[in-house]
């Protein structure tokens, strides 16, 4: 590129309001004629804005950072709020863009330490005290944010937004009730406010209140129609009611709504699969990658699979995502990559390797990205699934596809020495969103501990491992050395591979313990994740596997008097 041409760009970079990059390209040109006398004035004028006056930067200068700001440039916005503050410190609103702009990189300190140098300046900002409760609400001080968001408020008992940012920081910190209040004085202020009538629906189904939750979004529909998140909300309710019909429509609504929108893809996909048409369900699990908030990194376009392409002698590069349990459940198709001559690389957690590594050890594990230049093709792990094209049929269902190494199976045999019919159980996953619903309290496990012979082992590691000091039962206990180590359930493989039973809620520990081939019975609740189906007792993913379904929501003790009598059955099998 010429002289002029290079000239020409920085000009136009400079009227965009680009500043840093019309800087770079000054200096990169000054590399090459440094005694270019116009390259020179540019790049003097910019590294130091003129002043108009001797305490604010010009509007037209602050409605270009603005313009920047709006225009989601965050990098250029921070590092040109830079250079003005350095002429300009006492100037609040150069503070406050600088803190915004760095609170969307990420930058939370650096946004933190802008918001309160610009509060410190104009104390009477509510808008700012409220960015601050946002900014400290990412660094987990939920405290301090809810008293950024309550000044906020009492500068401006009309700030809706305050009030709907309040009801965030509560719900991130756990006070529902709390956050509902918030959202309620939010929509009291703004009456048509949409999105303080979503969150509130969200918490509500996550209490279990799937009807408020419906009929709190009817009522939001009537303001109006035509919000696309509304109504995958209101699908959302309906599958978690079981009535996947309206769900369909719900979902399909919020797309004709808005054509692009990969969370109702994506939880359209959940209603297929969970009624086990795979093909069409899988298909649409792909939007996740479509979706504002991807669980995993997207895979780059020259290195995509089409599930077609021959994949003799060439590298096939898997990264893992979402929970263990997935990584477990769907570590089984690197095996089918490398059946049609892959050389296989899957990155996994270190702490995972040892597990996965007894899948096949040919398969080479990592934990970071490969140099994308010595690898031919890449692709999220549940991606592996619809790129072979499963259905029903098709399912990859050995009995076991994992194995646990037999010294660790002898070694805990001597722990587990009592002459017994040891049922190994696991009542709760880790406490997140996707676990709303799936756990259920160790008490349950009172009437089957009293079965004659029954040793109950727990396999139980992490949330809920308290409740072990409130029961009146006998349950054994492993120890504060099991799978302690650096490896993840190795312990756990190896003394489920001494149990005669795995019983347990939708965890981990139940897809591991299908992987070993263990005798697994499985809790769930009504409507399960997509991956159990609906209305059957058996798992096409797991053949020594058994499903325990609620009829009835959040009613356990019926789901545990079936597990009773269907365990003194097999006990008597096992005597006789």
């Amino acid at each position: 590129m010429s002289l002029e041409q290079e000239l020409n760009k920085a000009r136009s970079l400079e009227k965009k309001g680009a500043i840093l990059e019309a800087i770079n390209i000054y200096k990169s040109i000054l590399t090459v004629f440094p005694k270019n006398i116009r390259v020179q004035e540019r790049l003097a004028a910019l590294s130091k804005p003129k002043k108009i006056n001797n305490l604010h930067p010009s509007q037209e200068d602050i409605d270009k950072l603005i313009k920047l700001l709006n225009q989601r440039h965050y990098s250029s916005v921070v590092d040109q709020a830079k250079v003005f503050i350095r002429e300009y410190p006492n100037t609040p609103i150069l503070w406050s863009i600088m803190g915004i702009s760095a609170a969307q990189l990420g930058m939370f300190d650096k946004s933190e330490m802008a918001l309160r140098k610009s509060l410190a300046l104009d104390p009477n900002n509510d808008k700012n005290h409220d960015n601050l409760g946002n900014v400290l609400r990412e660094q987990k001080k939920f405290v301090e944010a809810i008293e950024a968001h309550s000044k906020a408020i009492s500068i401006n008992p009309n700030n809706y937004l305050a009030y709907f940012n309040m009801g965030i920081t509560f719900k991130q910190n756990g006070k529902l009730n709390h956050a509902i209040k918030a959202y309620k004085k939010s929509i009291l202020i703004k009456p048509d406010y949409i999105e303080a009538y979503c969150n509130m629906g969200i918490i509500f189904m996550e209490q279990g209140k799937l009807y408020k939750s419906l009929e709190l979004y009817k009522d939001s529909i009537l303001i109006n129609q035509n919000v696309s998140i509304l109504h995958n909300n209101i699908g959302n309710v309906f599958k978690d009611l079981g009535n996947l019909g309206e769900a369909i429509k719900a979902f399909k609504k919020a797309i004709s709504l808005k054509a692009d929108y990969g969370e109702a893809y994506y939880n359209l996909s959940f209603i297929y699969n969970l009624k086990g048409d795979l093909q069409k369900g899988l298909q649409l699990y792909e939007w996740r990658l479509k979706k504002d908030r991807c669980p995993t990194r997207i895979p780059r376009d020259h290195l995509v699979w089409d599930g077609k392409e021959s994949l003799l002698d060439k590298k096939f590069f898997v990264y893992e995502e979402q929970g263990l349990g997935d990584i477990i459940q769907f570590c089984r198709y690197l095996p089918l990559l490398k059946q049609k001559g892959a050389e296989v690389i899957f990155k996994v957690k270190p702490k995972m390797h040892s597990l996965i590594k007894t899948l096949d050890e040919d398969i080479i594990l990592v934990d970071n990205d490969p140099d994308e230049n010595s690898i031919d093709f890449e692709a999220p792990l549940m991606s592996l699934p619809y790129l072979f094209n499963t259905n029903l049929d098709s399912i990859p269902s050995r009995t076991s596809y994992i194995s646990v190494d037999q010294n660790r199976i002898i070694s805990w045999k001597k722990h587990l020495a009592k002459d017994s019919f040891k049922v190994g159980i696991c009542w709760q996953g880790s406490k997140t969103k996707i676990d709303f619903g799936r756990s259920f309290p160790l008490t349950l496990f009172k009437d089957i501990s009293k079965l004659s012979n029954v040793e109950l082992i727990s396999l139980h590691k992490g949330e809920g491992e308290k409740q072990i000091e409130d029961i009146n039962f006998d349950l054994t206990v492993l120890g504060n050395d099991f799978d302690n180590g650096e490896d993840a359930f190795i312990d756990s493989a190896a003394v489920m591979a001494n149990c005669d039973l795995i019983i347990t809620s939708d965890t981990a520990i139940a897809h591991l313990a299908g992987a070993l081939g263990c005798r697994t019975w499985v809790v769930l609740k009504k409507i399960p994740d997509w991956r159990w189906m609906l209305d059957r007792n058996d798992s096409p993913w797991y053949p020594n596997m058994k499903l325990y379904r609620q009829k009835k929501h959040d009613n356990w003790e019926e789901v545990f008097e079936t597990i009773q009598k269907d365990l003194k059955s097999l006990i008597k099998l096992y005597e006789n």
